[in-house]
């Protein structure tokens, strides 16, 4: 297995990127969020958080860098 998951930092990240995404996602829905019950994502609270943190995972996942 490669170290470089294991490291401290990179979990960090990943917790740190996962409980932003879910918050950003809870807030949506609060503050934005579909009020008629029809959209998908938004209308549920739970539906929202669990987007943002699966875009907050995406969002920190490291990409491969270019070598020279």
């Amino acid at each position: 297995m490669n170290s470089k998951w294991l490291n401290k930092k990179v979990i960090i990240r990943f917790v740190l990127g996962i409980a932003i995404g879910g918050l950003i996602g809870y807030s949506y829905y609060y503050f934005i969020g579909c009020k008629s019950g029809t959209c998908a994502i938004t209308s549920n609270p739970i539906n929202s958080t669990l987007y943002g943190m699966l875009l907050g995972f995406v969002w920190v996942i490291p990409s491969k860098k270019k070598g020279k």
